[in-house]
């Protein structure tokens, strides 16, 4: 953190080549982040680019003490993504989780309608309900962090997320006891 923190100060001070540093480190979290609440590529690449160049004009409205500087650009990220959403008027996710090695034709099969009613179910959730799920399954982000990013509580992030994951189980029909 504070090798971000000086980083950051090298760039307000002019160094504007060190901001270059920021964007190799969380250009694929970020990318990874709203390609899982946007289910266009192009259009992920796009909020991506505008998410870094949002952050290099309010860099000088970072306060180290308030939030993490991931957390800080993920809120932006998030915030794109909203509006990207918005002006879309159809919320989806991006790609499915890893995949892992079939032993078959019939295997890839079955994985692959999985993954579509994985997808299906995940975007007929709620909006803030998909996020919060999204942040902690597949961002691996904690419960402060994504608190901070919606601007919630942190009980209202686990209501959320545990709300989400009850909507997938009856979705996918999974019973109870199976934790996704």
């Amino acid at each position: 953190m504070t090798e971000e923190n000086g980083i950051i100060k090298a760039v307000l001070n002019g160094d504007t080549e060190s901001f270059r540093l920021l964007v190799e480190r969380y250009e694929k979290p970020v990318t990874r982040m709203i390609g899982n609440l946007i289910n266009d590529r192009h259009i992920c690449e796009d909020i991506a680019q505008e998410v870094f160049l949002a952050a290099y004009r309010k860099l000088g409205s970072f306060d180290p003490a308030r939030s993490s500087f991931s957390t800080w650009l993920f809120t932006i990220a998030r915030n794109r993504s909203i509006n990207a959403m918005k002006k879309r008027r159809a919320a989806s996710v991006g790609r499915p989780p890893e995949r892992m090695n079939s032993t078959g034709p019939a295997d890839a099969i079955e994985q692959d309608e999985l993954y579509a009613r994985l997808d299906a179910a995940l975007n007929a959730l709620v909006p803030r309900h998909r996020r919060a799920l999204v942040l902690a399954e597949f961002e691996d982000l904690s419960y402060e962090k994504i608190a901070q990013i919606e601007g919630v509580r942190v009980g209202t992030v686990k209501s959320r997320i545990n709300r989400a994951k009850k909507k997938l189980r009856s979705a996918l029909g999974s019973p109870d006891g199976v934790v996704l």
